[in-house]
């Protein structure tokens, strides 16, 4: 299996500090984002990796050389201007080859067991995604799991089992909320902002209905038909997952240990005195 991390967004809510410097590359334990995630995958036995690049992507280029001086393979996929989540992937299908392959949002700060999903099953045209716990920045959380597995639910009744439909014929999730950001890949990949209104209560109507919302970690496996048919081009991952969500192709497993959105200064901050701490 190969992987690929996300590191072409701009980083715009995080002016100042990435006016000069990439967002994987700014500084958290004394090492960068985007070799915390090299490492980690390494140490889980990844040996070919993929990363994508646009906002001042030669600096990530000439930081990921040909990843030899950590013992694996980088090939970096230059975009001209990024090209948002599933837009940026679909670039990289070449060199990504047949088989299924791992996406890691280059943003986050996560030390999951990458191992754990070397050999995961998935169906043709499937995905399987990485879930958290809600962070303070989304309450109301990305996607349901199905009570009795693993399969993703639409936050909608037709997505629930039938004893659970009435509470959510009214839920107003699952239109808007996930429409990806450029110059944020956990959003280009999934997470929404901080619920308004409707959203909110909407998702309290899931919970309430014996459901649990998760927040979509920025991690997840997928089989190279999940996106046949896209053109390139600039083009979020929200609708694809959706369109598999509807197919029963998507499933995904909650993750309880350590994981931070690293999306404004004051969380990097906060990160940062964290992990000096430990």
């Amino acid at each position: 299996m190969k992987a690929m991390i996300l590191a072409a967004g701009e980083g715009r809510r995080m002016r100042p500090l990435t006016d000069h410097t990439p967002k994987p590359l700014l500084q958290v334990g004394g090492m960068a984002l985007l070799e915390h995630h090299i490492v980690n995958l390494r140490s889980a036995g990844f040996s070919e990796l993929v990363v994508n690049a646009a906002y001042l992507g030669q600096q990530v280029h000439d930081f990921c050389g040909d990843g030899s001086r950590w013992g694996v393979q980088i090939t970096v996929s230059m975009e001209p201007e990024p090209l948002e989540t599933a837009g940026g992937i679909i670039q990289a299908l070449p060199m990504l080859g047949e088989s299924p392959f791992l996406v890691v949002n280059g943003d986050i700060w996560c030390p999951y067991p990458f191992g754990t999903l070397r050999d995961i099953g998935l169906p043709t045209g499937g995905a399987h995604l990485i879930l958290v716990d809600n962070p303070a920045h989304n309450p109301a959380g990305d996607f349901a799991l199905r009570p009795d597995g693993d399969e993703l639910l639409l936050t909608d009744a037709a997505q629930l089992p039938s004893d659970h439909a009435p509470s959510l014929a009214d839920s107003a999730l699952g239109s808007n909320r996930l429409e990806s950001a450029q110059d944020n890949p956990v959003l280009q990949s999934g997470v929404s902002a901080a619920p308004q209104g409707d959203s909110a209560s909407a998702a309290r109507r899931v919970e309430a209905a014996g459901v649990q919302m998760l927040t979509f970690s920025g991690i997840g496996v997928y089989h190279v038909g999940f996106f046949a048919g896209c053109p390139s081009g600039k083009r979020p991952l929200k609708p694809l997952l959706d369109r598999a969500i509807e197919r029963g192709l998507a499933s995904g497993s909650h993750w309880q240990g350590e994981w931070e959105d690293v999306g404004t200064p004051e969380r990097l901050q906060a990160l940062n005195q964290r992990l000096a701490r430990q």
